[in-house]
């Protein structure tokens, strides 16, 4: 791990070691490894994944030196798996790299059981009818799917797997768990030692803001009948109050205390979204449930005993003025409650996995601890099997995107991207691709859009002259700086995906290249 510590030293500060072992173990399925195939498994053979295997039965042709780093004039000829394998292993000798020359097509029609054996699937440059396919072959054997196709100036990205648990949710913001609304009894009684009213300058402007707050809400709540500041009036007072408590206007502490006020008001308990998760019926969990569904289930447990209404401690406090001695056994404190949080947490795990006859120990205490610090941030993703999709979209949604000046191209690409996929069915070519009947494919593949956005249940729809004669006008090309962007999306996605790190993306990702927007359509 010391070599990988050094040579991934950047993004290990992302996901950390944790996080860089999934990657490590993660084998890797790319089909079609054409620009946009090319750029996303770059992208991860960098990254430091176990093992990749590009599938494409095709020839690498003078074409490909346009648009694909991968492949350079002394390629042209040979099989284009081959050459790409090999470029991508020269980038990283860590992984594991094999290449099959098959058309991808043929693998998901004649041998379906050959995806099985990946952690996840990345499918690039496939029309609708191999990805419904891919798709239900992918949820049976439980193999995450990601999709990603580049088009001209438009491309898309969407992943598809039956649920995905994140642990590491790491939202951009999310409120400190320092319970200052509802100390336990070894803070409050910490925070008793503490005067606010000491005449020592230097003391008092060296108390941590947690300390005013938490003294500051007993305070206020002994003369409000047990209730804390609900109003926006009440919450001025309450501000004015820790104002009132300054005798220098150097005390940094109290300008945190007064800004961080409002981590006070906050609503005991957990959040709608976590209670959500806590009622799924995977909660109720059996000899066949994941290990997330298994805390869950001892997470449940917790709150409605041990926790009083609460997740388990986090353990961290966040940075603020303090004298060193006082932030250091404020901190061994919130780490103490959060050890024991833990330990409680682990004897529910220990006993639940029992009792549904599985290994007591089977989850690691490393995991335990980890669900523990991020219980309340933790999230379920589920997606629609394409096929549900494509047959039922969401109507209301369909129809607004339609009329939303904002999302009307998206849209606009979305169907124009299944219409090039039916028009190739009829036509064995992708409209564009012939020279010299550019009207007459603009025709068609009007025509074609319109019956579909008909089969969708959106009868007098159209789309804008423009859109339509741009997608006649790529010819199905794979542009280069398309191929990337839509390329670093997809890695991006995997990464979390394998990492169980970050919200992966839900919805249809639609890269407009022609206003330079990136949209979700939810669908």
């Amino acid at each position: 791990m010391a070599e990988s510590k050094t040579k991934y030293d950047r993004q290990l500060r992302i996901w950390g070691e944790q996080g860089q072992a999934a990657l490590e173990k993660a084998s890797i399925c790319l089909l079609n490894c054409g620009p946009t195939g090319s750029e996303t498994l770059k992208n991860l053979v960098l990254g430091g994944v176990g093992s990749i295997t590009v599938v494409d039965g095709s020839k690498v042709e003078i074409g490909d030196l346009g648009n694909n780093f991968m492949v350079d004039e002394s390629s042209v000829g040979q099989s284009k798996a081959k050459t790409v394998c090999a470029s991508l292993q020269e980038l990283n000798d860590a992984v594991k790299a094999k290449f099959i020359e098959e058309y991808p097509e043929k693998l998901i029609q004649s041998s379906p059981s050959f995806f099985s054996q990946f952690t996840l699937v990345v499918a690039t440059q496939l029309v609708e009818s191999s990805m419904v396919k891919l798709d239900k072959i992918c949820r049976d054997a439980n193999v995450i799917l990601i999709f990603a196709r580049s088009y001209g100036l438009t491309g898309c990205v969407r992943i598809s797997v039956k649920e995905h648990a994140v642990i590491e949710s790491k939202p951009d913001h999310f409120l400190d768990d320092l319970r200052l609304n509802d100390p336990w009894p070894e803070l409050k009684r910490f925070a008793e030692t503490i005067d606010l009213d000491t005449a020592d300058p230097v003391v008092h402007k060296h108390t941590p803001y947690v300390i005013i707050l938490i003294k500051m809400a007993e305070e206020w709540a002994k003369t409000h009948d047990g209730n804390l500041p609900s109003t926006r009036e009440e919450k001025k007072i309450f501000k004015d109050l820790i104002k009132a408590k300054t005798i220098a206007s150097d005390e940094d502490n109290y300008k945190e205390a007064i800004e961080a006020s409002f981590k006070v008001f906050s609503p005991k308990g957990i959040s709608p979204a976590l209670q959500q998760i806590i009622n799924d019926s995977c909660s109720d969990v059996n000899s066949s449930s994941s290990d997330f569904w298994v805390l869950v289930a001892a997470l449940k447990e917790f709150i409605a005993n041990e926790g009083g209404g609460e997740a388990p401690l986090e353990g961290a406090i966040p940075d603020m003025t303090s004298s060193t001695e006082l932030y250091v056994n404020l901190q061994q404190i919130y780490q103490a409650k959060a050890e024991a949080d833990f330990l409680v947490m682990e004897k529910h795990v220990r006993k639940i996995l029992k009792k549904i006859g599985r290994d007591p120990d089977s989850i690691s205490k490393a995991t335990i601890k980890s669900f523990c610090k991020n219980a309340r941030k933790v999230k379920i993703c589920r997606y629609r099997l394409i096929e549900d999709e494509y047959s039922s979209p969401v109507h209301l949604e369909l129809q607004k995107y339609l009329t939303d000046e904002d999302y009307c191209v998206a849209v606009g690409f979305y169907i124009l991207l299944r219409a090039v996929d039916r028009f190739a069915a009829n036509c064995n070519r992708f409209p564009g691709q012939l020279d010299g009947e550019m009207d007459e494919e603009i025709s068609r593949l009007k025509t074609t859009a319109i019956t579909l956005l008909n089969d969708l249940g959106c009868n007098g729809s159209t789309l804008t002259e423009d859109l339509i004669n741009e997608m006649c006008r790529y010819g199905a090309a794979e542009l280069h700086a398309v191929a990337a962007f839509i390329g670093g999306i997809a890695s991006q996605e995997v990464i979390k995906l394998i990492t169980r790190q970050f919200i992966p993306m839900s919805g249809t990702f639609i890269f407009n290249g022609i206003d330079h927007k990136s949209q979700l359509l939810l669908l």
